[in-house]
């Protein structure tokens, strides 16, 4: 990436993963993108990419044809690839839909959740506690993804959390994961949405799942308001 994007990124940390490299080559790119950590026009170098993140040119190089395939870059022939325009319509339509998503599908874990799913959720919400207290954004990530992951794997609806799980890649989790301020609300919500489920109350659940998603669109649509990206 150019300096000046690089500058603009300081969450930036070494990739964890090594499985499948482009992957997390991707994931850390999107979410660059995402939160306007590289702005629309900026190009994505793939010799500078691969040296920031450690790895080959190769992986960078397939990350960023998926990241085509997804709109999310374009090829300008002879330059290279550049972030493509983002919108705040494109925002919206985004946690829209995750929001759709996980509201159905806490709606159909309250039905069928067990005493033990619940008791592992709180279990994950207390330690997603300790790691906002402490400003461990790697943990954070990690325990936030494994509460939703258990919430949506309670339902059995395994296409339908498919869905969520491709939708939410464009969730810039380092944006989130450095705001203790978000940290807390989700840590909060978390416990409200586990006592509805312990008490298999689907629209409380519903409606607190929609709540958690919209209040993470609105944080990420000030963000980019103050630093202007729509223009």
């Amino acid at each position: 990436m150019t300096s000046s994007a690089q500058s603009r990124s300081p969450g930036s940390r070494p990739l964890r993963r090594r499985p499948q490299l482009s992957d997390d080559v991707a994931v850390h790119v999107r979410n660059l993108i995402m939160s306007v950590g590289v702005r629309p026009g900026d190009f994505i170098r793939l010799d500078e990419t691969a040296a920031e993140l450690g790895v080959s040119v190769t992986p960078v190089r397939e990350a960023l044809l998926t990241l085509r395939g997804e709109g999310l870059v374009e090829l300008v022939p002879h330059r290279g690839y550049v972030v493509a325009p983002l919108s705040r319509g494109d925002i919206d339509d985004l946690f829209w839909l995750q929001g759709q998503i996980a509201e159905e599908l806490a709606r159909r874990a309250a039905a069928v959740i067990t005493p033990d799913t619940v008791a592992e959720l709180a279990d994950l919400n207390e330690r997603l506690a300790e790691a906002v207290r402490s400003g461990d954004g790697a943990r954070i990530e990690d325990l936030e993804f494994a509460f939703h992951r258990t919430l949506n794997r309670a339902t059995g609806a395994r296409k339908l959390s498919w869905f969520l799980l491709n939708a939410t890649r464009y969730t810039p989790v380092h944006f989130y994961s450095s705001d203790p301020d978000w940290g807390a609300a989700a840590v909060a919500s978390h416990k409200r949405l586990v006592d509805a489920l312990r008490r298999g109350d689907g629209d409380s659940a519903g409606r607190e799942t929609r709540r958690h998603f919209t209040d993470g669109a609105g944080r990420l649509v000030r963000h980019l308001d103050e630093i202007g990206v729509w223009s």
